[in-house]
């Protein structure tokens, strides 16, 4: 029944997924053109690309919504293989990279298989940030010169962005009728780019700037031709050559220097840039899926590396999960993935019926709509972003720029993860923190009642993020997850990003996931992705504690914020210091051997106060570091000593250790249930009133322990969420009600 219930909202979405994918392929037709002419590859190995991937991924892959074909991140590593590997001759170069090009698909497919779809956490996020820059700087480099009509611009990155202003003096100097108006057509396209968001006529927006921009290059080629006395003005190698039989003129690899190092050098990093530019896209497009559904990572690898391979063997390019055309599918209300195979069945229509008409795009058009895309991964925006999170993150990212842009990507990478590390053990000033630690089982998860408990130690970061993210995983996101970093030293800013995405993943499918423990933590910033690092107050942080200012919405912690909430809304004080003496707490039986570190985040209403304690067991080498949270209740009246616990194997013991349960008469079945203990019995007795043991029964466990004149509740062994926390506060205050009667 879920099948054929499947195929029938299969079959009726179908209409929409054909619009979604006709809407996709009018950006996809002048992208894949583009993006092959930038990589130094034929126009139609593009379209080759997109073809095969919108129609092998969306029969074997993993994903929903993504649209595949030809990537940007891949632009700059292509042009560098077929120009090292052609030494010269680009047609050879390009042949030569078509192998490395299936040799990274089978690497990828044998990726998949090994389930290791989660080497993209290894990276951390700056770095990736600095990588996806210099990729657009590359693009934006090298298509500026050709959106201006001079194709002959060559040497580096840098090379070619230091050439930029005398390529624009020489545009506009220039004699030459056809580079001037192949250049006026480039920055026309370039305004078109810029300038369509901000038209909001919505027939105007039914076609995609990148198709406008098509659409206006051939008919200026048809206005020359039928209504104008002139010559169009443009040269012949100015526009896009395809092959006269579209379907006869296939290139086939050359695996002539597979042995060779720079034919290697170029599989990796082929290989390294689409699995982390898909891996990325995967993750940021299951965020707009409307339906709430996760990719399957690993079977997408393998179908995109599958694709790879076929796209190779029929000379296309690299196939990659592209996050641009899947938010337009997304937006287009595409539900599945026939939406890629549809944008694939177009391009193969265009390609067929109007290849006439596509040998009229002039190049500088195309190469308009590259710049516009490298400016916007580049953007000084994106610095801004990066500098907001820490002064650290934005050396991360321009080690990592600056270090792409003057060698290669895989140089680039490598030296973004190595100075995050070293950035990491300057501000933790221990190197041999991280090392100690890395092997370590640092994360520990269980199921407590309805939710699922997650305890993280020593440190969190992108050396040993897929410990947690195994953990995580693991968790159904219709469920309750609370994750505690009070025994965590140090979390790096690509962690706390990612716990961010599971935030959202769990908000959109109806559960909650709750991150605690970081009150404790000294940030680089404000920003809520900010690395943090666990280190004590200072006298001076504390005087300041004592006198509020660090109560500021400015300085507190997300969970903070939430129990400064909750006290408004109970009408309760909320502060970060504690409001009694610890001396009250010495009092209680659980602190005769504990020693108390550290109270905090204190949530009172004079009778009733919440409070997190820091506390430590043992010493030496068995000393452990507790965090919990726990409720004092003021009784203001005589109430005899007792402990009051949930009955279990440890109470059977006590049994036989000669400690006594002492039972309540007429309640048999509270006597079974709890095991409550005390030095008078008769006393405890005469409290344990009828309502009370009918408020105990009828509510949550806690272990209750009481002196003369207090109460200390206590539920789980560790720090509470926030929704626990309104549970606590709501029996403390009824539990006060009960006894003041």
């Amino acid at each position: 029944m879920g099948k054929r219930k499947y195929f029938k909202t299969f079959l009726s979405e179908i209409p929409q997924n054909i619009f979604a994918g006709f809407v996709v392929s009018l950006i996809a037709l002048p992208l894949g053109f583009g993006l092959a002419l930038a990589s130094g590859a034929p126009p139609i190995s593009g379209i080759i690309a997109a073809v095969v991937g919108g129609t092998v991924v969306s029969i074997l892959g993993g994903s929903n919504v993504t649209i595949t074909g030809p990537g940007n991140g891949l632009v700059v590593v292509v042009l560098a293989a077929i120009t090292t590997l052609g030494a010269g001759d680009m047609h050879q170069g390009y042949l030569y990279t078509l192998a490395a090009i299936v040799i990274s698909g089978i690497i990828m497919v044998i990726l998949g298989f090994l389930r290791m779809g989660a080497l993209g956490d290894y990276f951390p996020s700056s770095a990736i940030q600095g990588m996806l820059a210099a990729i657009g700087i590359g693009i934006f480099a090298k298509q500026i010169h050709v959106m201006l009509g001079n194709l002959s611009a060559k040497g580096s990155i840098v090379d070619l962005i230091l050439q930029i202003p005398t390529g624009i003096f020489d545009f506009m100097k220039t004699p030459d009728t056809s580079i001037f108006y192949a250049g006026l057509v480039g920055v026309i396209s370039l305004l078109i780019m810029i300038f369509y968001s901000k038209i909001r006529n919505k027939y105007f927006q039914l076609i995609p700037a990148p198709m406008w921009i098509v659409v206006l290059s051939v008919g200026m080629y048809y206005y020359y031709d039928l209504f104008s006395i002139l010559e169009y003005p443009i040269d012949k190698s100015l526009l896009i050559e395809l092959p006269d039989d579209v379907l006869s003129n296939f290139a086939f690899p050359d695996f002539g220097k597979i042995h060779e190092f720079e034919f290697i050098n170029a599989v990796i990093s082929i290989t390294l840039i689409a699995s982390i530019e898909s891996l990325l896209s995967i993750k940021a497009v299951d965020k707009l899926d409307s339906l709430k559904r996760r990719s399957n990572v690993n079977k997408d690898i393998r179908a995109l590396g599958l694709a790879t391979v076929i796209s190779g063997f029929l000379g296309g390019l690299n196939v990659v999960t592209v996050i641009a055309r899947s938010s337009v599918n997304v937006n287009n209300k595409g539900s599945n993935r026939s939406a890629n195979f549809f944008h694939a069945s177009f391009l193969v229509f265009f390609i067929l019926i109007f290849a006439s008409e596509l040998r009229k795009i002039p190049l500088p058009a195309l190469a308009a709509i590259l710049v516009y895309t490298g400016y916007k991964l580049a953007s000084p925006e994106n610095i801004v972003k990066v500098f907001k999170i820490g002064k650290e993150q934005l050396i991360i990212f321009l080690v990592t720029l600056l270090t792409t842009i003057t060698t290669n990507l895989i140089t680039g990478i490598l030296a973004g993860i190595f100075i995050t590390f070293i950035i990491h053990i300057i501000i933790k000033k221990n190197s041999m923190f991280f090392i100690r630690n890395l092997l370590k089982p640092n994360v520990l998860m269980f199921k407590e009642e309805d939710k699922y408990y997650v305890s993280v130690k020593n440190f969190s970061s992108f050396l040993n993020f897929t410990k947690l993210k195994m953990k995580l995983d693991q968790i159904p996101e219709s469920e309750e997850a609370i994750i505690d970093f009070s025994l965590c030293d140090f979390i790096d800013h690509s962690v706390m990003e990612n716990l961010n995405n599971y935030a959202e993943t769990f908000k959109r499918k109806g559960g909650h996931f709750e991150v605690i423990g970081l009150d404790g933590y000294k940030t680089r910033s404000n920003h809520p992705f900010a690395l943090r690092k666990n280190t004590p107050l200072l006298v001076s942080e504390v005087l300041e504690t004592k006198r509020g200012v660090l109560n500021s919405q400015k300085n507190l912690t997300k969970r903070q914020k939430s129990l400064q909430r909750i006290c408004n809304d109970l009408k309760w004080n909320y502060t970060v210091s504690p409001k009694f003496s610890i001396d009250e707490i010495y009092n209680f039986g659980y602190f005769k051997t504990r020693h108390i570190s550290k109270i905090s985040n204190t949530l009172s209403n004079g009778n009733c106060t919440l409070f997190d304690v820091e506390f430590s067991e043992g010493e030496l080498i068995a000393k452990q570091i507790i965090k919990v949270t726990m409720m004092y209740i003021n009784v203001d009246k005589y109430i005899p000593e007792f402990t009051l616990d949930k009955e279990g194997i440890f109470e059977y013991i006590y049994h036989f250790s000669g400690f006594k349960d002492i039972d309540i008469k007429n309640h048999s079945d509270f006597s079974k249930r709890f095991y409550l203990s005390g030095k008078n019995s008769t006393e405890i007795r005469s409290f344990f009133t009828d309502d009370l043991v009918l408020f105990f029964e009828s509510n949550t466990y806690y272990h209750i322990e009481a002196t003369n004149d207090g109460l200390l509740v206590i539920g789980s062994e560790r720090l509470a969420g926030i929704k626990e926390v309104k549970k606590l506060a709501d029996f403390g205050i009824r539990l006060k009600n009960i006894i003041g009667k």
